[in-house]
């Protein structure tokens, strides 16, 4: 089962917010809101943390838990203290409340175990302190092979065709196909598993990405992903 998460926030509408728009990424994710007082208040309450946790073990094999603030912080580890069975089961996330949750999520819905939805939650800080790296200029559609010592590297170039680009849903798509094909892969210099790093490409409709993918199966991979990628995600019509 897919680990589950858990958003402890001192909003209810906050979290439900926030659970909606990871879920667009992780369909198949239990991601639970535990946000705001028992009486539906604004603030945070051990209960209502417990009980989501309790949802998400019962769902899933370990729950990551998020908190927007540091009191929120501190009533997940006053939970994890008083809950001695959820001991290698419930792990608090040092992240931020809204990438932390995306990464996860989308790492969760990509198979990953418990420490890896975890560390992909607390890498996501980092995602956009650097630069995205420039997409390609070229406006050809090509393919190349170049053979390496004991693997081929296969490249290809393609347009981003959908008007809104790499947006938030596409991008988790590309990234869930990415991980799916088992590949080592990036697109734009990005690695192609991380819809964090995808979606600081900017890339918008129109954009020239590069795919390159190493190692046995690379050239289908390759191709796998510039046809969802041409295929405008559903978002436009078929090229006829």
């Amino acid at each position: 089962m897919a680990i589950a998460l858990v958003l402890a926030s001192h909003s209810a509408l906050l979290a439900q917010g926030l659970a909606e728009l990871a879920g667009q990424m992780a369909p198949d994710v239990a991601i639970l809101p535990g946000a705001g007082t028992m009486d539906g208040e604004l603030g945070t309450s051990l209960d209502v943390v417990q009980r989501a946790v309790e949802r998400g073990l019962a769902e899933a094999d370990g729950v990551v838990v998020l908190a927007d603030l540091g009191s929120a912080v501190l009533t997940v580890e006053s939970a994890l203290e008083i809950e001695d069975e959820w001991s290698g089961r419930v792990r608090l996330a040092d992240a931020p409340f809204v990438e932390g949750a995306v990464a996860a999520a989308v790492a969760s819905q990509q198979g990953a175990s418990l420490d890896a939805v975890l560390a992909a939650a607390e890498e996501a800080g980092g995602t956009f302190a650097a630069s995205a790296p420039a997409a390609a200029e070229s406006t050809a559609v090509a393919s190349t092979v170049q053979p390496g010592a004991t693997t081929d590297l296969v490249t290809a170039h393609v347009t981003v065709r959908n008007p809104l680009g790499l947006h938030a849903r596409p991008a988790a798509q590309l990234a869930r196909a990415v991980a799916d094909t088992g590949v080592p892969m990036t697109i734009g210099g990005a690695d192609g598993t991380s819809v964090l790093q995808l979606l600081a490409l900017g890339a918008t409709g129109g954009a020239q990405l590069e795919v390159t993918a190493r190692g046995t199966g690379a050239r289908a991979a390759v191709d796998a992903v510039v046809g969802l990628i041409e295929g405008g995600f559903g978002e436009v019509p078929a090229r006829t």
